[in-house]
């Protein structure tokens, strides 16, 4: 495993409204993860981990503590620098795929780019080229109500990845799938998607795939209390 670290927490905090009715939703965590490193949060509904999520990639502004990603602290920055962060080192895999319906395939994949005005037709080749290496590329011209779940799930890694983020973070990206799909999908992520320049943090509750973790970090009510290795 390498040794560079990708993303360095410290003292980490998330509380929503004052007083006696606020909400630690996370309470002072630290931990780091390292490039060539799958890492897992898991545990219980409410515990913190889609917040925890949210927080180090750039989507959720932290009440204190502090966030460094390859080396920036993060929530220093300026809006315009935190929205070019998020769209250029952070790909997202949403729980839900957040597809759009009368796009292709392809045309789904290609979003980040676009947004980041990459022309249409070079932003759709990009796109065509990471539908080859999820496994989609004759569903390339498809709307997404035509595929499975499973394909579904490989466009929104397709979308993800698209860019060349150097961070990937899944929200509980086996949700919606049978047991054998979710555990193919995360084993060819692990396999195809994860290399010495890039880190991935997958949220989940999902016990069938944690033999994918480098390691895993267990939360409960906003803390880490725990961490172990999955055995290879």
């Amino acid at each position: 495993m390498a040794e560079a670290s990708a993303i360095r927490v410290e003292g980490l905090r998330k509380w929503f409204g004052e007083g006696p009715t606020r909400v630690n939703a996370v309470a002072d965590v630290s931990f780091e993860a390292r490039f060539r490193e799958m890492l897992f949060v898991v545990g219980p509904s409410g515990s913190g981990k889609t917040t925890l999520l949210s927080l180090i990639s750039g989507i959720l502004r932290p009440s204190a503590g502090k966030v460094w990603v390859e080396g920036r602290d993060i929530w220093s920055e300026s809006p315009d620098r935190l929205a070019d962060f998020r769209l250029r080192t952070v790909g997202f895999v949403f729980q839900d795929y957040h597809l759009f319906p009368k796009l292709t395939t392809a045309e789904n994949a290609a979003l980040p780019l676009i947004i980041r005005r990459v022309p249409w037709n070079e932003a759709l080749a990009q796109a065509r080229r990471q539908l080859e290496v999820v496994g989609l590329a004759s569903r390339a011209d498809v709307p997404p109500g035509k595929l499975s779940g499973g394909e579904q799930q490989r466009v929104a890694i397709a979308r993800a990845i698209v860019g060349a983020p150097d961070i990937l973070v899944f929200d509980e990206p086996t949700a919606s799938l049978d047991g054998e799909t979710g555990h193919r999908i995360v084993g060819f992520v692990k396999r195809q998607i994860l290399n010495e320049h890039r880190c991935i943090v997958i949220v989940t509750h999902d016990n069938r795939i944690y033999d994918f973790a480098d390691r895993i970090l267990h939360m409960e009510d906003g803390r880490i209390v725990g961490e172990e290795r999955p055995r290879a």
